[in-house]
């Protein structure tokens, strides 16, 4: 009888932002996903040195977030823990959109950790956004593969309400205010963020990354674009 082939428990490294919990919902629920495959998935979440707090509190304090962010500004980060260190099959980089761009944590784990971290690894970005996530895609993707990492492939979940109700819900949003409980925008804009049935989606997308790499299957052919998703 030939031997039995070695196989070992395929591993997944979260590293990821959330500000508001939207990023944070989307990763459990395809943490699951991977799980119930029989992946072992292992979070770093980013702490930025100086919280930041949501909602921002004000307009002015809104605005001045936005014209920041717009220009890359770094947000500085703890430590990342001993576990960062060990051998994973995938990363998965999660964060927002802000401005256009990932997030300011996002931006300080790649300049001060991405020649240690991504060299020769695969990592699959999952970006949160209210809509506009191209610009943030296309810097992010440039980013990683100046630190020689493979991106076979993107996950990208807006919110769903249209515009402009959605970026004037998110604005007043994060100045504060609850637009969802308007009379008015409540019409048009039900809900800050993601919906039930996007975290769904997102639990099949785990299980879909989850089987691919159980069965070796590259990630660059699974199909992450849907109506829920980057529609």
């Amino acid at each position: 009888m030939a031997p039995m082939r070695a196989t070992h428990k395929k591993r997944v490294l979260f590293i990821c932002y959330s500000l508001s919990g939207q990023t944070n919902g989307l990763l459990l629920h395809l943490a699951a996903g991977m799980e119930e495959e029989g992946v072992e998935v292992v979070i770093e979440r980013l702490r930025p040195l100086k919280p930041i707090r949501f909602p921002l509190g004000s307009t002015r304090t809104t605005i001045a977030m936005m014209l920041i962010t717009f220009f890359r500004n770094l947000v500085p980060i703890a430590p990342l823990s001993e576990k960062t260190k060990e051998q994973y099959d995938l990363i998965i980089l999660a964060g927002p959109t802000w401005s256009y761009h990932p997030s300011g944590p996002i931006l300080s784990l790649l300049k001060f950790d991405g020649k240690r971290l991504f060299p020769n690894q695969t990592v699959l970005p999952v970006i949160s956004c209210r809509g506009y996530w191209r610009m943030h895609w296309l810097g992010l993707r440039q980013l990683l593969k100046k630190y020689s990492a493979r991106v076979p492939n993107k996950i990208v979940f807006s919110h769903p309400s249209k515009e402009p109700w959605r970026t004037l819900g998110v604005f007043l949003k994060l100045a504060g205010k609850n637009p969802e409980r308007s009379k008015f925008m409540g019409k048009f804009y039900p809900k800050y963020g993601h919906t039930s049935d996007q975290h769904e989606e997102a639990f099949r997308f785990g299980k879909m990354i989850g089987n691919a790499l159980t069965e070796d299957q590259p990630i660059e052919k699974l199909n992450f674009r849907t109506p829920l998703a980057m529609p």
